[in-house]
């Protein structure tokens, strides 16, 4: 009953879309659905890296060490207006 979905039915369903969102605002919810799609992928590649770099085994202690720089996520490639510095958290449980 539900296995394949032939031409007609896809263009039923599109159809249908549209009469429920409005032609104007699917653009909107496309582009805002690339952003969220973009931020996601970019969010899991820098926790894919943190990952990988915490987990290789570490030199020894350093007593004169900087803090790290500050990191900057931008929402789309090239989009400047939406970006913003991070903070990363610090650890102030060392003596």
């Amino acid at each position: 009953m539900f296995g394949r979905l032939g031409a007609p039915e896809i263009i039923l369903i599109l159809i249908v879309v549209v009469l429920l969102f409005g032609a104007k605002k699917l653009p909107d919810m496309a582009r805002s659905l690339g952003k969220s799609a973009r931020i996601l992928k970019s969010e899991a590649k820098a926790m894919k890296e943190e990952g990988s770099s915490s987990a290789t085994p570490a030199g020894p202690p350093n007593n004169d060490e900087q803090p790290p720089a500050q990191r900057t996520i931008q929402a789309a490639p090239g989009d400047v207006t939406s970006s913003r510095p991070v903070s990363e958290p610090t650890d102030t449980t060392k003596r």
